[in-house]
């Protein structure tokens, strides 16, 4: 052992960390063999050395060291740590090493570098104190009543998943910090507790853009309050919020709630012609995500751009719930982006009870005149769609695709026809490319479809 340190200290000597990391791995490599008081602490002084001098990844090592070298390495890392004229990284790792030794002095060091250091030292510190768990949380509780440390001891005990947090966190909601309150709110959110939701309502009509945002996403993820507190008409408001990206994540959580109320609060903003088009796109998927049959509808509706748009959610028709082949039927001039959208969403539909809707509407839109369904893009993301669906009544207008110019587009047709039913399909194309009487365009196609069918 004494051979090793003496390599150790003669790495150190001439500043090769990299060998002096090897050699204390061999200290403490007999797991089941301590070594000498004297040992160790000769080892923790050149690993600190190594820790104060050595680059990142010398530092990265020696981090793996250190906390086997015992409770002895304790008081070297503190005043690392507290080493105001130090470099920051150093100091950073002192802290992450520390983490590791959970002791009572530990614990005050980091409590006084968060109250006394810089920005990045101070949110490590929080972060190691969080590891600590429970133990941690009285000593976090005490540092929320001082101003300069309430945002990381915030930040810290929103780490700490265990319901004795709530307490602290709840204190801290109106605070005057903005960062304060939106942590409170993130932790306070993957609770179960009845004194949480009046915080997550009133946060609702906070002055900060954060706040309400984190709020709307916290009711969001809460779906079994819908029909005691109705979060529908509580969330609708933030639709129309100053803040874009407020309005977003209002969508996003009206429709987590997965109603056809929420639908209708979804359709509603869809349809508004005020509503920017990132807000529209948003709210498709969020209709999407409601995963019901009355989103299907919604989307539907918006698809085909019948005067239907302008009508109020529950005075739909069943005659406005279906596309029109009618060149002459009167159509909204629905934004190429929105309608791409909606596509997508159709082929993303998993339920098996919703799948066959969304592929009638994608097979009702390609068998339309609807302008949006001429776009080579969406004539693709058609074709995509429906073999994500797997409804073999697409097969049909798959195969008359084929006699688009646009070799993508006969591609992705040939990618769909594959994903619905290879064999049968096939012999399909075969039959058809014999037939004299096929359009040539179309038994061109066909060919193509056959001959990529081959080689694949």
């Amino acid at each position: 052992m004494s051979n090793i340190l003496e390599q150790a200290q003669a790495a150190a000597d001439r500043q090769n960390w990299p060998l002096l990391v090897e050699c204390l791995q061999q200290v403490t490599a007999n797991g089941s063999q301590q070594p000498e008081q004297h040992i160790l602490e000769q080892a923790v002084s050149l690993a600190i050395q190594a820790l104060e001098w050595g680059d990142f990844q010398d530092r990265w090592e020696i981090a793996k060291v250190l906390p086997n070298l015992g409770n002895g390495a304790i008081a070297p890392l503190i005043a690392v740590l507290e080493d105001e004229d130090a470099d920051t990284e150093p100091r950073w790792f002192a802290a992450r090493i520390l983490g590791k030794l959970a002791r009572p002095e530990v614990m005050q060091a980091l409590i006084k570098l968060i109250e006394n250091s810089d920005e990045e030292l101070s949110q490590i510190a929080a972060e190691t104190l969080a590891n600590f768990g429970p133990s941690a949380i009285e000593s976090l509780t005490t540092l929320l009543q001082q101003e300069d440390s309430r945002q990381f001891a915030t930040a810290a005990l929103a780490q700490i998943r265990r319901p004795e947090v709530i307490a602290p966190l709840l204190s801290v909601v109106t605070d005057s910090q903005v960062a304060v309150r939106v942590a409170a709110i993130e932790a306070l959110s993957s609770f179960h507790d009845s004194r949480i939701p009046p915080v997550l309502i009133a946060a609702l009509k906070d002055p900060a853009t954060a706040v309400r945002k984190e709020a709307a996403r916290a009711l969001g993820v809460r779906a079994y309050l819908d029909a005691e507190l109705d979060l529908v008409n509580l969330l609708k408001p933030l639709l129309c919020d100053i803040r874009l990206e407020v309005c977003q994540e209002a969508a996003i959580a009206i429709g987590r709630l997965k109603t056809d109320a929420a639908a209708a609060a979804l359709f509603e903003l869809l349809r508004s012609p005020a509503t920017p088009v990132e807000l529209q796109i948003e709210t498709v998927r969020a209709l999407g995500w409601s995963e019901t049959a009355a989103a299907l509808d919604y989307l539907q509706i918006a698809l085909s751009g019948r005067s239907a748009i302008n009508a109020a959610p529950g005075e739909l028709t069943n005659t406005d719930r279906v596309l029109t082949a009618d060149k002459n039927s009167p159509t909204h001039n629905i934004n190429y982006d929105i309608c791409q959208e909606i596509v997508t969403v159709l082929g993303r539909v998993e339920k098996p009870e919703l799948k066959a809707k969304a592929a009638e509407i994608a097979i009702d839109l390609l068998s339309s005149h609807h302008s949006a369904a001429q776009s080579t893009q969406i004539k693709q993301s058609l074709a995509l769609a429906l073999g994500q669906l797997g409804d073999k009544r697409a097969i049909d207008v798959l195969i008359k695709m084929l006699a688009e110019g646009d070799n993508s587009v006969r591609l992705h047709c040939t990618a769909a026809l594959k994903r619905l039913d290879a064999g049968e399909v096939r012999q399909q194309l075969v039959s058809l490319v014999e037939q004299e009487s096929i359009e040539p365009r179309l038994k061109q196609g066909i060919a193509i479809a056959l001959q990529e069918w081959q080689e694949n």
